[in-house]
């Protein structure tokens, strides 16, 4: 909360605040702080309109698969979801243990790879072809 705000909301502060004031003054101060607060109930209640008038919507859309015996099921069932592309691997070493480790180079390096690239080899050396 910044100081501003702090000084706003807190009666005590603002009073103080408002010694040094004439009353001219802080009745301009009260009426852009009522004029500010118009708006801003004005721009809530417009919010409030348009989620209104979506969630009626999606009532509507609800009674309509209703009464036409779709369950929201059936359309999910329809939708393609994206799928992710799964990385093909790019580079492939074999451990002392015999077991083939892949890795299409991106993200953390795996330890196996850590310790392949340490012992003087090059990504080259273990390019899948």
């Amino acid at each position: 909360m910044t100081d501003f705000v702090k000084l706003l909301t807190r009666k005590n502060s603002l009073r103080k605040q408002c010694q040094a004031l004439s009353s001219a003054d802080v009745e301009k101060a009260i009426a852009d702080l009522t004029e500010i607060l118009e708006e801003k109930q004005e721009q809530e209640q417009a919010a409030q309109a348009v989620e209104q008038e979506r969630l009626e919507k999606i009532e509507a859309i609800k009674k309509s698969m209703q009464d036409a015996g779709i369950d929201l099921d059936d359309l999910m069932n329809l939708v393609d979801a994206p799928v992710k592309k799964k990385v093909e691997p790019k580079y492939q070493v074999t451990d002392e243990n015999g077991e083939l480790h892949q890795w299409s180079g991106r993200g953390r390096t795996p330890a196996v790879f850590k310790a392949f690239f340490e012992s003087g080899n090059t990504k080259e050396d273990c390019l899948i072809k």
